[in-house]
């Protein structure tokens, strides 16, 4: 029998094997950032142990740095501590750091793939949940825990339980691509199969509307496979991901020779067994608004906020947290989406703030101004993002409707930097989470689009950007 794409990257990096529980996997890329990382540092000095391999390990800052002016000292001293501690873990370690200061500096599931970094048919750790983002490129991407991440410097490897491969694919061709984006097309998984639906796997995503898309709208998809319950999720390479890949600044000087290997064995055989499938008609997927507070609370634009009762179809579990939901986020059953009136707007995070979502939420804005009743921001996902839009001249366009043009970080996504809502505030937001207090206490979180979030900032609500465009 064949195998799948996940199957061949994690037998080519099984260190021990095992019949029963988890095998030791060999780790060739491990990102870390200031949050997940001090303990790890400490358990190695308590233990006298030195880095593995410092080489293949990669720090930058991302989640507490602030993203308004840099010249400043970090005010929240939690933060600041934590970044000042990880500076110092880099230089007693002797790992490249991309720090504050950095023009790599940047979320560190942007910075991967833009450097060069990330490779297909490897696997990579973060101890960061949206690790999975890197599994656009054919990589198998994990997010891991502090004391896993201090497994991995010491050693390069991990102790993993096998997940089982699921096969998610997206049919046919999209009818309105600057409408309905890979943001609608991952949030459409997460409502059908729900956040559950991809516990214990790796999904890998197939289809003619996976392949159509490009490599940042791809990452998009991977990003939040972790809100399906996923493991990781992967997309096989092609000669768009090779063509992203090539000549980045620290792509491997053998490049053309690894392509042609990739281009031969990072593939699903054809008789490869996959234990779960879902197939979604890309025609079926219009722009997605989330209402709840969890991600597979989402419905079409054109629809009304469900009741509980036809939400849960007959669980009486999901019943409860659907009004939980519905209490949190002040909204009655029956309204329209489209009647949902905000009040900030955040354009950024680890899904939805590399270059083509800025440059299409652009358009939208481009002679527009925003709503008096809206404060909105553009974050980029990287310096290297925030430089070549404003090479493109993107920055005024976002300035002059009154948006906010902010340095890189992971910003509002989480209310881990002074980036955050107060509370009662209502948040169109292209992040990934829509949790209670994500985005600061309090804080309502309506996860869509980039272009459906420039379309809300400047009518004041949720539009269908369909007819808005």
């Amino acid at each position: 029998m064949g195998k799948t794409l996940f199957e061949k990257v994690w037998d080519s990096h099984t260190v021990v094997a095992k019949p029963t529980g988890p095998s030791l996997i060999y780790v060739d890329r491990h990102l870390i950032h200031e949050v997940t990382s001090p303990q790890a540092f400490d358990g190695l000095r308590m233990n006298h142990r030195m880095v593995r391999r410092p080489d293949l390990t990669i720090a930058t800052v991302d989640h507490n740095v602030p993203t308004n002016n840099r010249s400043l000292p970090i005010l929240d001293q939690t933060s600041a501590v934590q970044v000042q501690t990880l500076e110092k873990n880099c230089r007693d370690f002797g790992i490249r750091l991309f720090d504050i200061n950095s023009p790599n500096q940047g979320i560190v599931h942007v910075i991967g793939p833009q450097l060069g970094i990330t490779l297909p048919g490897t696997t990579i750790v973060c101890g960061d949940s949206h690790t999975s983002t890197h599994g656009a490129f054919g990589a198998l991407a994990l997010g891991i825990g502090t004391s896993e991440v201090e497994h991995v410097l010491a050693s390069q490897t991990l102790w993993l339980e096998k997940p089982k491969p699921f096969e998610i694919r997206i049919e046919g061709k999209r009818r309105d691509p600057c409408a309905v984006t890979a943001k609608d097309i991952v949030l459409s998984i997460i409502k059908n199969i729900g956040t559950g639906g991809g516990t214990g796997t790796v999904v890998e995503y197939r289809g003619q509307g996976i392949t159509d898309l490009s490599m940042e709208q791809r990452m998009t998809i991977c990003n939040m496979s972790i809100e399906a319950g996923a493991r990781a999720g992967l997309i096989a390479p092609d000669e768009k991901t090779f063509d992203y890949l090539r000549d980045r600044q620290y792509t491997p000087k053998n490049y053309d020779l690894l392509v042609e290997s990739w281009k031969e064995h990072l593939k699903s055989d054809n008789d490869s067994k996959f234990e779960k499938q879902f197939t979604l008609h890309i025609g079926d997927i219009a722009p997605q608004v989330s209402w709840g507070t969890s991600p597979e609370m989402t419905c079409d634009v054109t629809d009304s906020v469900p009741s509980p009762d036809d939400f849960a179809k007959g669980d009486d579990n999901q019943k409860k947290g659907a009004q939980k939901a519905l209490d949190y986020m002040d909204l009655k059953p029956g309204t329209p989406i489209t009647d949902i009136r905000i009040d900030r707007v955040f354009i950024g995070s680890c899904t939805n703030a590399r270059l083509e979502d800025l440059i299409e939420a652009s358009r939208v804005v481009k002679g527009q101004k925003i709503s008096p009743n809206v404060r909105a921001m553009v974050v980029p996902g990287s310096q290297m993002v925030k430089q070549q839009a404003e090479e493109m001249g993107l920055d005024k366009i976002f300035t002059d409707a009154r948006f906010e043009w902010r340095e890189s970080g992971c910003s509002m996504c989480l209310g881990m930097n002074p980036d955050i809502l107060a509370p009662g505030e209502r948040c169109a937001s292209t992040s990934n989470r829509n949790f209670e207090g994500r985005q600061g206490t309090g804080g309502r979180t309506h996860l869509v689009s980039p272009v459906m979030a420039a379309a809300a900032a400047i009518e004041g609500h949720f539009v269908d950007v369909r007819d808005w465009i």
